[in-house]
């Protein structure tokens, strides 16, 4: 089985956007932030965006553009 970090990785590498909700449904991740520390740890370039829902809270999205590593 994959481990939550290479699912997301796998994601983030094909063009997705991953956030919390996205994160907690497909991946069972509830640290998603812990989980893109990892990878920023192994020298991915991970893009943290900040994202308002229709009610004004805030929450991060996460992608990667460009080249990685």
């Amino acid at each position: 089985m994959k481990s939550q970090n290479e699912k997301i990785l796998k994601d983030l590498l094909k063009g997705k956007k991953i956030n919390p909700m996205i994160a907690l449904s497909k991946y069972g991740c509830f640290r998603l932030a812990s989980r893109i520390n990892n990878l920023r740890s192994d020298g991915y370039k991970i893009v943290t965006r900040m994202i308002s829902n229709p009610d004004g809270k805030q929450f991060a999205e996460y992608y990667i553009e460009g080249k990685t590593k």
